[in-house]
């Protein structure tokens, strides 16, 4: 424990420094700037200035994760933070630890005008929320928001009144540790239940979600074990890559052959998986088979979807013991794998066109064509919109920890902010974002330039159906005229280079060519622009 004497300001930037932070997300104003001068001028911390408050935290969210640590984002009181709301909701349903350093007016000004209850807003939110109780409390009020956001694996907002800056405070260093739960090797019945199940199966099938990532050796020793074809949630995504009977994505988003072979399987055996109904595809996919759900997290069992045996536990060290239970008892592999064909597993069906009506390209073989053209060590992340379902399916992640989708909330215009925070967290690889017409102009193209200002390797492909497309083809759907959901945006190619970007026109082949070109020589943030029609945009598969 090292102690001395300063403001209050330089102790929450030294309180950072103490939790190894380096990088640091966010807006000034009254609260903050002065902790953030401190952070850069004194420590040496990167600050990334957003042009939007909530911008500052879905960055932050997506440096979570890329960069395995807390990450760190601050804004200022009143609209400051209530400009975060939707991305701490984003942050809390996606179970993200971050810090929020957030302002509060004056204790003693009951009466600014920017003075709202933040903690009653933070509750909405689901996140959590830490009072600075006092000048002297403000390094340990920090270490237990730190604390707060590791255990809870959420965002915590730290309340940082502004009056309490300049005092004068002794600097204690404190971080607590998180104590994990024992590793305990699993038995009783539910374990028999569960091995007795995935034993006896004659077509079972290895499913991981988001909390099995990192367990990927042990499930496919399992899966081997067994002869059982592999699969995964949306965001467990290329967990299983190169393995000869990955099927990808488990549910809506399966190809036709994975489907067929879910639907025809007798048991599920879920890791780290809520099994949402977007992976049981409403719960048809579990009918008629055994469903076996591990997690580390008792919520979560039978949140979704109540299965027929549920265990506590860590996927890995869980599948591992179901291998040697197996072995001991001697029970054969199911030979499930012996009849399936593996290329098929993951084959969607191919382009049947180049080009649509009216200068537009087609979506599908824009795809096919980016996805051998953008680079391999890519990260890659996906705003919300229509077109997000295709690219899940045919744009490949090296692995699971290098994608993200920006789901948990519904929301657009979330994943250009994600792409940036990708950025910092990751430096040394190109961050690929597919983001929607409307999306962009809703909340990326102010933080386009944000990327052009700290010089980003940000590949931004923007599917452009000149309409809001879910809205559009519910018209469509019910014979409604679908003009208000119609747009006459301005040509975003042209935008991101106004912004100082590169920005690639594509409504014909020629220009596919040449943004392929561009990204092959790209020296700073480039963004492709793909024409399409919105009658001609495959529809959502969930």
């Amino acid at each position: 424990m090292t102690t001395n004497t300063q403001h209050v300001y330089q102790s929450i930037a030294k309180s950072l420094v103490d939790h190894e932070v380096k990088t640091l997300f966010g807006l000034m104003g009254d609260a903050n700037l002065f902790m953030v001068n401190d952070f850069v001028r004194s420590h040496a911390g990167t600050f990334v200035p957003v042009a939007y408050e909530g911008s500052a935290v879905l960055m932050a969210l997506a440096y979570s994760k890329f960069a395995q640590c807390v990450g760190v984002a601050t804004v200022t009181h009143g609209p400051g933070f209530t400009n975060c709301i939707t991305a701490l909701v984003e942050g809390a349903r996606g179970h993200t630890p971050m810090v929020l350093l957030c302002g509060d007016t004056p204790v003693m000004t009951p009466q600014n005008l920017q003075n709202i209850d933040q903690r009653e807003l933070t509750k909405a939110t689901g996140a959590g929320f830490v009072q600075m109780r006092a000048p002297s409390t403000a390094s340990e009020d920090i270490a237990n928001a730190f604390y707060q956001a590791r255990l809870e694996r959420r965002p915590v907002v730290l309340n940082m009144p502004a009056d309490f800056m300049w005092e004068e405070v002794t600097h204690t260093k404190i971080v607590k540790s998180v104590f994990d739960d024992p590793s305990l090797v699993l038995e009783g019945d539910n374990l028999d239940d569960a091995i007795g199940m995935i034993a006896s199966a004659k077509r079972p099938v290895i499913l991981a979600g988001g909390g099995a990532i990192g367990a990927e050796q042990a499930l496919i020793r399992l899966a081997d074990r067994l002869e059982a074809p592999l699969a995964t949630t949306l965001k467990a995504k290329a967990m299983f890559n190169g393995h000869p009977y990955n099927m990808d994505i488990f549910g809506t988003l399966s190809t036709p052959e994975a489907y067929d072979v879910i639907d025809k399987s007798d048991c599920v055996a879920a890791f780290g998986a809520s099994l949402h109904h977007f992976t049981t595809d409403r719960g048809k996919l579990m009918k008629g088979k055994r469903v076996v759900q591990i997690s580390d997290t008792l919520a979560d069992i039978g949140k979704n979807y109540h299965p027929d045996a549920g265990l506590l536990g860590d996927a890995g060290l869980t599948a591992d013991n179901i291998v040697s239970w197996l072995d001991e008892a001697e029970i054969p592999p199911s030979g499930f794998t012996k009849e399936l064909n593996s290329e098929a597993l993951t084959a969607h069906p191919p382009a049947t066109k180049k080009t649509s009506k009216g200068g537009t390209i087609d979506f599908v073989y824009a795809l096919e064509q980016l996805e051998a053209a953008l680079p391999t060590n890519r990260i890659l992340t996906t705003d919300g919109g229509r077109f997000m379902t295709e690219v899940w399916c045919r744009i490949k992640a090296p692995d699971a920890k290098s994608f993200i989708a920006t789901t948990n909330f519904g929301s657009i215009g979330i994943g250009l902010q994600h792409a940036i925070g990708a950025c910092f967290a990751v430096p040394d690889r190109p961050v690929v974002l597919f983001t929607g017409d409307g999306g962009f102009m809703m909340a990326g193209i102010n933080e386009f330039n944000t990327a052009v200002r700290l010089n980003q390797d940000l590949i931004t492909i923007v599917c452009n159906d000149s309409a809001y497309g879910a809205e559009h083809i519910q018209f469509v759907d019910r014979n409604i005229d679908p003009s208000l959901s119609q747009f006459e945006w301005p040509s975003f190619a042209d935008v991101a280079t106004a912004l100082g970007g590169q920005g690639i026109l594509v409504e014909t082949e020629d220009q596919m060519t040449d943004a392929i070109k561009a990204i092959e020589t790209r020296n700073r943030p480039l963004l492709i622009e793909l024409k399409l029609d919105p009658d001609d945009v495959p529809r959502m598969r969930i």
